[in-house]
């Protein structure tokens, strides 16, 4: 009887008395709050569905743009000469890909290696963005390096 008494659930978990319902105990409208939170939960705080607005298109441009991609993806195959070397390449992209993960998993589970992998990790994110990142030369550099790696794998340089 009890649930059917308070119909009106709040963010928090708090509930307000149904209409025509008796005045509950302080208690079981307030939802429980650690002793670090400052302040009480408002029904102002909670979130505005009022806010967020979605309008409906006709354009089925999300749909041709699939239709080109695909009849794309098959005009490139047919003209690919050596089919069996790319699905080896595939195949072998796919095993590595679940080599890596078994890795990652191994070195996971030693209890102290994941949080010396994460300092190395964070050590070269920093030499990274002080070596390429933070100068307008070296930004420049950067992106020279990144164009001459595209010519080289579309093979026009």
């Amino acid at each position: 009887m009890a649930a059917t008494a308070y119909s009106t659930a709040l963010p928090g978990g708090a509930r307000l008395p149904a209409a025509g319902a008796a005045a509950p105990p302080s208690a079981l409208l307030l939802p429980r709050r650690n002793k670090l939170s400052p302040l009480p939960l408002r029904l102002q705080d909670a979130p505005r569905l009022s806010l967020l607005r979605v309008k409906a298109s006709s354009d089925d441009s999300s749909a041709a743009s699939g239709d080109e991609l695909i009849a794309d993806l098959k005009a490139k195959w047919d003209a690919v000469e050596n089919k069996s070397t790319v699905l080896t390449y595939a195949g072998g992209a796919v095993v590595a890909l679940w080599l890596t993960s078994v890795i990652v998993g191994a070195i996971n589970s030693v209890p102290l290696l994941p949080k010396i992998m994460e300092l190395v990790g964070l050590g070269y994110t920093g030499w990274f963005v002080y070596r390429y990142l933070l100068f307008k030369e070296s930004r420049k550099e950067l992106a020279d390096d990144i164009e001459s790696l595209k010519k080289k794998i579309a093979g026009t340089e």
